[in-house]
């Protein structure tokens, strides 16, 4: 695996770090709306280092994403899947970018 596209999983693996501890956060406080308003950040610094990462398909391919409207009445519920909708696309990246990179070689 070559060290710019180790950086880049590791740029992946950090920012489902930093989503995870919005919707930890978020639970704690219980304040969805501030939740949001951090995951719509989180979501416009995650395309800009998609972009610098792996180019501008994949950074517009990320921020064209947009959640459609929920209809449970469960904040709590709505925002889960907030995250959600975000973190599979960005887990299966992740994903995509591992098993395309070349197994590491071992020292002889």
């Amino acid at each position: 695996m070559t060290n710019q596209s180790e950086a880049t999983r590791d740029m992946l693996q950090k920012q489902l770090k930093e989503l995870d501890q919005i919707f930890h956060e978020t639970m704690e406080t219980l304040n969805t709306v501030a939740g949001a308003e951090r995951v719509a950040k989180w979501k416009a610094r995650t395309s800009a280092l998609i972009t610098e990462s792996l180019g501008q398909k994949e950074g517009q391919k990320f921020a064209a994403l947009q959640p459609g409207p929920s209809f449970t009445n469960d904040l709590v519920e709505e925002f889960t899947d907030l995250t959600d909708y975000f973190r599979v696309p960005l887990a299966d990246l992740a994903k995509r970018l591992a098993q395309a990179a070349p197994p590491p070689s071992s020292g002889n």
